[in-house]
């Protein structure tokens, strides 16, 4: 069983930063590709950004040079720090990682921009 646990979702302003984290565990967490998807209400679930267990990232157009995808070997965590926040940024944001040919997703975290 693959458990992934989202974590640092919240209500920040416009412009503000939020920092989320997903946390993997057992041993086999830093080899597969972890993403970050979001979903808002009405709307598909769309990638946000990935990373590589050797640390090449991917972003949409929507959020690159905004966001930041890193990973911590050392604590199973991939981490999303999300800069310049706008209100069209509000969704649940879901940690992925597609092993095989399976997909996991954690239980998601609400991420809410609003003056």
């Amino acid at each position: 069983q693959v458990q992934l646990v989202e974590s640092g979702g919240g209500l920040v302003q416009p412009g503000e930063s939020l920092r989320l984290s997903c946390a993997g565990a057992g041993s086999l967490f830093n080899f597969y590709v972890t993403a970050w998807y979001r979903q808002a209400p009405g709307k598909q679930r769309e990638l946000v950004a990935s990373i590589s267990p050797g640390g090449v990232t991917n972003y949409a157009d929507s959020v690159k040079a905004r966001f930041v995808i890193a990973r911590d070997n050392a604590k199973n965590t991939v981490s999303l720090q999300m800069n310049s926040l706008k209100p069209e940024d509000t969704a649940v944001y879901y940690c992925n990682q597609r092993r095989f040919a399976s997909d996991y997703w954690g239980q998601g975290t609400q991420v809410t921009v609003s003056s």
